[in-house]
């Protein structure tokens, strides 16, 4: 499909109130979603799968991020072989994420690994050596406020952050990766389909997923394409933040109801903060709020997304619909999806 129909097409109210529902209750059956958005379960059944095969939305699954080491890579090009590092990157499991931003380091990348040694491997020997990539800079998050899967269609806009623990030895279990790679791919897959695709018996699906579930080590997200849903424009920011007052300014950040990520960092600044925004005038009253959260925080570097041809694993167009999809796979460890 051509960038201009695909820009063309915008998701409903209706459709909109479909994806809040299945964002607070991901796998709730349809009979209980249709009753939330004030329809029957075949129709809303229905109209997501719509949207689903449109790219417009979608349900994935993926290890809470706490599981991982989660770093944020902003790399400067060569003008020359800036959209070729770019689909480089976006082929590589560990990059679950792909900015191509207006800062003078063109492209932002979100990267998981299972350690520190293994991040910086990525980041120094795979990274740092692609022909035309000039500079790197890295950050490591500390704490993840808010990321997008904690953010809702609606008012509010916003959910609580999901937690998560250390991965167990229940995930050294071959069953247990079957099953969530599958559920990366499209979360709505039924106990009986998962069961089918993944060669187990569908008492041993609803075992694991019940044990993940309940330890916290899983998280399903529905997203949506930004552009066709009316956020457009994705403004990021890097801020320095003073120590005494970071967890508070980072949780008011999330706060905010078009913030989609807020993170502290050990890195330059120590907040990295992403948003969605209906028109580029909205960045400068984002700011102005962002900055209100707390006296004395420095703004080191703001840009504004030109693409983002990866979110979470999803493959996307120029207008933000999902075009495919990539298991993610920490450096250094074993495959988890991503969302």
């Amino acid at each position: 499909m051509s960038t201009e129909s695909s820009a063309a097409t915008t998701l409903t109210t209706a459709d909109l109130t479909l994806v809040r529902a299945l964002q607070r209750e991901p796998r709730a059956t349809w009979t209980r979603v249709g009753a939330v958005v004030g329809t029957d379960a075949t129709t809303a059944a229905r109209r997501w799968e719509r949207l689903h095969k449109a790219g417009l939305a979608w349900l994935t699954a993926y290890v809470t991020p706490p599981t991982w080491t989660v770093g944020y890579v902003d790399l400067a090009c060569t003008p020359d072989r800036l959209l070729a590092v770019g689909e480089e990157v976006c082929r590589w499991p560990p990059v679950f994420s792909v900015e191509r931003t207006t800062s003078d380091h063109q492209l932002f990348l979100g990267i998981a690994a299972r350690c520190y040694h293994a991040m910086d491997t990525l980041v120094t020997k795979r990274l740092g050596v692609i022909p035309g990539v000039r500079s790197v800079r890295m950050a490591v998050a500390t704490h993840i406020h808010r990321e997008g899967g904690g953010w809702t269609v609606g008012p509010d806009q916003h959910e609580p952050s999901r937690t998560s623990l250390p991965l167990p030895q229940f995930w050294q279990d071959g069953s247990v990766r079957t099953i969530v790679d599958a559920l990366g791919t499209d979360g709505r897959l039924s106990s009986a389909e998962l069961a089918r695709r993944c060669g187990v018996g569908e008492s041993v699906v609803r075992r694991v997923l019940a044990r993940l579930l309940r330890n916290g080590e899983l998280a399903f997200r529905c997203d949506l394409a930004h552009v066709a849903a009316g956020w457009p424009v994705i403004a990021g920011y890097r801020l320095d933040v003073p120590a005494d007052v970071l967890d508070r300014v980072a949780a008011a950040v999330a706060a905010l109801p078009e913030t989609r990520l807020s993170a502290a960092v050990v890195g330059r600044g120590n907040l990295v903060v992403s948003t969605w925004l209906r028109n580029p005038a909205d960045t400068t009253g984002y700011e102005a709020r962002l900055l209100r959260t707390a006296p004395g925080v420095r703004v080191l570097d703001r840009a504004v997304t030109l693409t983002m041809p990866k979110r979470m694993g999803r493959l996307l167009d120029q207008a933000g619909r999902a075009v495919g999809y990539q298991q993610i796979l920490p450096a250094g460890g074993h495959p988890v999806p991503g969302g």
